[in-house]
């Protein structure tokens, strides 16, 4: 490799994540200074079911010079023995396990300056629970690694982004009533502060955010709810007053549109489904994943493990393909 690599995680070893990495290195122009974490043997099994022919070179550090025409790979030491033993298309605490463990060997690898970005390929918050990994998903997993010992953990947001359209999420992976109790005045505000911190590292100069209401209407003055009174506009204005084009609330059935139309350079929404549906309406092949806030460049796909086509050969590559491309832009900037 010619410099530090950006690394892929493998995702869970029983979803199409190893078959979407598999393929990214059969395409016309396979990936350069690009290292996988995660087990060869998994791999290899992706490799075959797709009916390739192509070595995986076994590295002993993620920044080791590989091979010609080979798939990069470094296997972080404690991966279970069996792993390319479970069984595609289900949740397996072992998978949960692994994929785990290579996020976290990312993440040290990365803080090492062995790596300078990571892309991660879908896990399965199932397995993540079977294996006891306490944490959600990715989001989360990734704030807490990213903090040091004694530290408060830094605050992080997802963006879900594609050509046409940014959302960024003020409450993640919890239920509808508990992301409710979560919007106030502070959480809109932060996430405003990171959006527009975000934004300017990827070279928007004075970003447009529009904030989506939470309620219908944008709660209509009141009548059908009054967190648009009591939380979010407050938190625009104090936004406002620190320099930031913020505005809203918006309604939220219709922002996304005017942002698309080119008014807004990103959303803010309140809750997971208002903000991601409209991205992943556009279509989740282009679709990335941003964690914002991290002290380092995290994407991903803005799709899951789909177990119900693992192995099968119909996964598409396309958003793994953008969201390295957008990690391999951002770790430049």
């Amino acid at each position: 490799m010619s410099r530090k690599p950006i690394l892929i995680t493998m995702g869970d070893a029983a979803g199409i994540g190893p078959e979407i990495i598999a393929k990214l290195w059969a395409s016309a122009h396979p990936p350069e200074d690009v290292c996988v974490i995660g087990d060869a043997d998994v791999m290899r099994r992706a490799i075959r079911q797709l009916g390739m022919t192509l070595p995986v070179a076994l590295l002993d550090r993620p920044d080791e010079p590989a091979p010609p025409r080979s798939l990069p790979l470094w296997q972080p030491a404690g991966l279970p023995l069996d792993l390319a033993d479970c069984p595609l298309g289900n949740v397996d605490a072992r998978a949960g396990a692994a994929a785990a463990h290579c996020i976290e060997a990312a993440v040290r690898a990365v803080q090492a300056g062995q790596g300078r970005a990571i892309v991660t390929a879908p896990i399965h918050k199932e397995a993540l629970h079977a294996a006891g990994v306490p944490y959600p998903g990715h989001t989360e997993m990734l704030q807490a690694l990213a903090a040091k010992p004694g530290e408060a953990l830094p605050p992080v947001r997802m963006m879900l982004a594609n050509e046409e359209l940014r959302t960024v999420l003020v409450t993640i992976h919890m239920s509808l009533r508990k992301a409710i109790e979560a919007i106030t005045l502070d959480s809109v505000l932060q996430t405003l502060r990171i959006t527009d911190a975000a934004l300017r590292l990827f070279g928007i100069e004075k970003p447009r955010i529009a904030v989506a209401g939470l309620n219908p209407h944008a709660g209509e003055g009141g009548l059908f709810g009054d967190e648009e009174i009591q939380f979010i506009a407050p938190a625009i204005q104090q936004a406002k007053s620190e320099g930031m084009a913020a505005s809203g609330p918006f309604a939220p059935d219709t922002v996304f549109m005017r942002a698309r139309r080119g008014e807004f350079d990103a959303v803010v929404a309140m809750v997971h489904d208002h903000g991601l549906i409209p991205v992943k309406y556009l279509g989740v092949e282009q679709g990335v994943n941003v964690t914002l806030g991290l002290p380092f460049v995290r994407t991903s796909p803005d799709h899951g493990t789909a177990f119900d086509i693992a192995g099968r050969g119909l996964a598409d590559e396309s958003s793994l393909r953008a969201a390295l491309a957008l990690a391999s832009r951002l770790s430049r900037i």
